[in-house]
């Protein structure tokens, strides 16, 4: 079983709680520390799924691999995603730097 102490008896849920805390206090920066992502030991599947997202994964793409509809997955996770902004931005201005073509215009 995964959460056995030493004696071989069943880890208090509190043990557990007290535990993941210190661990995400850790290892993540304060604003992803204070943010939804991992709070629980059961979101580290909400937390692998926030950072497909923020990885720019399509959300068609990660809510089937989550086993659940766009609708859900973005009602569930839009408030997570992060860092996507500085990109968005970019890509009004890139869409102009398109290569000429030699003999067009």
């Amino acid at each position: 079983m995964l959460f056995r102490g030493e004696t071989d008896g069943i880890l208090a849920g509190s043990v557990i709680r007290r535990a993941w805390r210190s661990a995400r206090e850790a290892a993540l920066p304060p604003h992803v520390f204070e943010s939804p992502t991992g709070r629980r030991v059961y979101d580290n599947r909400n937390t692998r799924l926030t950072e497909c997202l923020n990885d720019g994964i399509p959300a068609a793409q990660v809510a089937e691999w989550a086993g659940n509809s766009v609708a859900v997955l973005l009602a569930t996770y839009a408030r997570c995603i992060d860092g996507q902004l500085p990109d968005l931005e970019r890509r009004p201005e890139a869409a102009g730097d398109l290569p000429e073509v030699p003999g067009v215009g």
